[in-house]
């Protein structure tokens, strides 16, 4: 079975509707106690390198394609990604949590594809 996996910003309420919840920023959203905010895993090395995150940030909609790319070439390397795929295979739903604020230039649309495509 392929989850659904959909997006959410860590800004916006938990909801049993989002099944198990993965945050996929390296670095913890401003303004949120950890308490506050619940999720099930955090795999850091399934988000953008560092140096590929301060790069992209630089331009993110000229180097949009190539960031796409460049990440894409992380994640086939990325250790954790068959343990994340195995922890998710048996849910329904999964919401990946993000603080981006760019909903058409983020990481988590790569990762979404890249899970999706994985697990197709």
């Amino acid at each position: 079975m392929t989850p659904c996996i959909q997006i959410k910003r860590v800004y916006e309420a938990a909801d049993p509707a989002d099944g198990f919840r993965i945050l996929v920023d390296r670095l913890w959203p401003r303004g949120i106690r950890k308490d506050a905010l619940p999720y099930d895993l955090w795999p850091k090395d399934l988000t953008p390198s560092p140096a590929l995150r301060r790069w992209f940030h630089e331009d993110p909609d000229g180097r949009w394609a190539e960031f796409s790319q460049r990440y894409r070439s992380e994640l086939a390397t990325a250790p954790s990604v068959d343990e994340v795929i195995s922890r998710i295979r048996p849910y329904d739903t999964v919401t990946l949590l993000s603080a981006a604020k760019a909903t058409d230039h983020n990481h988590a649309l790569i990762l979404r594809d890249f899970l999706t495509q994985r697990m197709g």
